[in-house]
């Protein structure tokens, strides 16, 4: 199973929005690139994956446990990190050859996501973009609620798109 599993967990886009629910902050398998992406920055123990994508996500995000340690157990299966001292407490993780070769495949995205993670705080800690922040919440919202309805036309759905391609050419205009 290690060797088949290795690199489906960051390709899965068509899990990603079902059925109105929200949306996370990390899509499918994104969390998987950014643990594998703080380790190879430095070993690190569980708590300490916690605390640096808390600080890298700023915003008073912080993943729970719940989260990262199966994370951890996943990535250690497929063989991309491993823990040298199996018997420390804690453990501590470092990246394999597998795991730098994955992080090289998957470069573009691993960009992708460190921008948007980039984006996401300085909207967050700047005051000058809350109005903007609060603006796309709002968008967010208004989306789910439209999105949750099981009947929903398709003369509403290209209405809905047409709608933000039409505010995205006069944002990009400004």
């Amino acid at each position: 199973m290690k060797a088949n599993h290795q690199h489906s967990f960051v390709e899965d886009k068509d899990n990603q929005h079902r059925g109105g629910r929200r949306s996370r902050l990390f899509e499918a398998g994104r969390i998987k690139l950014l643990v594998l992406y703080l380790i190879q920055q430095q070993p690190k123990h569980g708590y300490e994956v916690i605390k640096a994508i808390s600080d890298l996500v700023g915003g008073g995000y912080t993943p729970s446990a719940g989260t990262i340690y199966p994370t951890l157990n996943t990535l250690e299966e497929a063989g991309l990190i491993i823990t040298p001292d199996a018997e420390a407490e804690p453990k501590q993780y470092q990246i394999t050859e597998a795991g730098q070769l994955h992080l090289q495949q998957q470069q573009d995205l691993l960009d992708k996501l460190l921008e948007k993670l980039q984006m996401k705080r300085s909207l967050q800690e700047n005051d000058q973009y809350r109005d903007i922040y609060r603006a796309m919440e709002n968008l967010k919202t208004a989306l789910r609620l439209q999105l949750a309805a099981t009947d929903i036309e398709q003369e509403k759905i290209y209405s809905i798109a047409e709608k933000i391609d039409q505010v995205a050419v006069a944002i990009g205009r400004l």
